[in-house]
């Protein structure tokens, strides 16, 4: 289902330069489409009761990362998955200064059994992999890495070493379903018409990907799922796709509620499976909606996800004895494997 109104999908809503609710053509959405505002006029959001109930609230932890910190949220102790989402880092946001030694990028580095989504809000990265792609990502765009059998890539901050700038993202790995876990690695780049981006009222949206809200995004997934960037007025509310079993909402910056619980930035509300999940922000803010149909249990070890512990094992040792090719374009150096853990990868579900 389309929305009406002829919003311009290719949008670019930076977190560090105002409200993007303040810029562009107000937009209906279609019939049908879950969403809840302020003043709303449509007959079917206002059904919609607030009944939402928070299953729990996840607080971010910390973890350097060398040049700077990232905000940790998946995995947790009290909470390994939501849907197929199995990882979910907040970077920055963080001014990185000209001159940034090559010691603070992501050098080349493994994976298997899952798809990392990278999503920025501020700067550039410089993406390199093992299948022979080089991909620019900037704001509003996704990168949609599909680890499968095995991929190697590196992450790059070239034009912050140039020029300095700003650094501020996501980046979500989600753990490839039963049966997908060895498919061939593949990458893939979205922007524009393949993010849909719409307004009404209070609220904001950009599809990342999935389907929800009566959209979908042209990003190519393995399981049901959806994420999406969202920017709320301040006492504008929003209803959490229901067709979706686990669903969460990560608050990127403001404050929010539901079920009359708080919710501030950097904290993760996951919701119950079944309740009426209504996000209501008390002051302008940035959310992460996110979620889908859970994928079974998962073993997760430094880079590494699988069904299989003895999975886990071989991809260390392959890594360990290098018969993972590097990326085609940055392949002088790489991230050494880990040494183990003192307990062995656990099972997650």
């Amino acid at each position: 289902m389309k929305p009406t109104g002829g919003a311009p999908a290719a949008e670019v809503v930076s977190l560090d330069s105002g409200d993007p609710l303040k810029r562009g053509s107000p937009v209906r959405f279609s019939v049908g489409v879950r969403i809840l505002t302020v003043g709303s006029g449509w007959g079917n959001a206002r059904r919609l009761r607030v009944e939402a109930m928070i299953e729990q609230v996840i607080d971010q932890r910390r973890r350097n990362i060398g040049s700077f910190e990232v905000g940790r949220l998946l995995p947790s102790g009290g909470r390994r998955l939501v849907g197929p989402f199995i990882f979910f880092d907040h970077m920055g946001p963080v001014e990185l200064p000209r001159g940034l030694p090559r010691e603070a990028d992501v050098r080349p580095h493994p994976h298997i059994g899952l798809c990392t989504v990278t999503y920025v809000f501020a700067g550039e990265i410089v993406h390199r992999d093992s299948t022979a792609v080089e991909q620019l990502i900037r704001p509003g765009e996704v990168n949609w890495m599909t680890a499968g059998r095995g991929i190697t890539h590196s992450e790059r901050f070239e034009r912050a070493r140039r020029e300095g700038g700003p650094m501020h993202a996501i980046q979500s790995w989600v753990a490839l379903p039963d049966g997908e876990e060895e498919i061939t690695p593949a990458f893939a780049h979205h922007e524009g018409d393949d993010l849909p981006a719409h307004r009404d009222g209070g609220v904001w949206l950009r599809l990342l990907a999935g389907e929800a809200f009566g959209l979908r995004a042209a990003v190519k997934t393995h399981s049901p799922l959806f994420y999406a960037h969202i920017a709320l007025a301040s006492g504008a509310r929003i209803a959490l796709p229901g067709e979706h079993a686990e669903r969460a909402a990560y608050i990127v910056s403001g404050t929010a509620e539901a079920d009359g619980r708080a919710v501030s930035a950097t904290q993760m509300a996951v919701f119950g499976r079944g309740a009426q999940a209504v996000l209501e922000a008390t002051a302008p803010s940035v959310v992460m909606l996110l979620g889908g149909a859970p994928v079974g249990e998962r073993f997760i070890e430094w880079n590494f996800v699988s069904s299989s512990r003895e999975r886990i094992e071989q991809a260390k040792a392959d890594w360990r004895a290098g018969r993972m090719k590097l990326p085609d374009l940055d392949n002088a150096e790489c991230i050494p494997l880990p040494p183990d853990p003192p307990p062995r990868a656990e099972a997650m579900s």
